[in-house]
């Protein structure tokens, strides 16, 4: 039986969020002053857009009032999606985040940033960029391997419609 209201309102919202075709995430309860704000982070596959999360929000917003899962007071309803340099936590952040540039903290205390090319049940292949010079080269981390990851930002990013026309020239 769940203890929390954090716990309760995952059992309570996410088949919900599920019917939407999309993956709850996260849920958080925080007080600001004397209001409280509950945070629903939601994703999928192919990404959430603007309408998708206003109809999820709709949704929840409409399953809340008819409960008393969120008691008396007055709160908040916040519904998003995880962000740009989101945590991976689970096997399918790192599928969605194939061919992104992660930090991995690694178990054994090293840190390795790199592409992720691939992922299976036991790990992922990534290409750890080269430097000075040097040409990529390929690596396979076991998720056994991993203590956190974290998608980076990446804002001069050639895509490979540009590396092509560069080696065209």
């Amino acid at each position: 039986m769940s203890t929390t209201q954090s716990e309760r309102l995952r059992e309570l919202l996410e088949p919900l969020v599920t019917s939407q075709g999309l993956d709850l995430e996260e849920i958080t309860v925080d007080s600001v002053g004397r209001k409280r704000v509950l945070s629903v982070v939601v994703d999928s596959d192919t990404g959430a857009d603007l309408d998708r999360i206003a109809d999820v929000s709709r949704a929840l917003s409409a399953k809340l009032d008819e409960t008393d899962a969120m008691g008396e007071g007055e709160y908040t309803l916040e519904v998003g999606t995880p962000g740009a340099e989101r945590a991976l936590t689970e096997h399918r952040h790192y599928v969605r985040a194939t061919d992104r540039l992660v930090k991995f903290q690694l178990h054994e205390g090293g840190e390795l940033v790199a592409r992720i090319l691939a992922v299976d049940e036991a790990g992922l292949d990534v290409e750890v960029p080269g430097v000075k010079g040097r040409k990529a080269t390929t690596r396979r981390l076991a998720f056994g391997d991993i203590d956190r990851a974290r998608v980076q930002v990446e804002f001069n990013r050639k895509d490979k419609k540009d590396m092509k026309e560069e080696e065209e020239a």
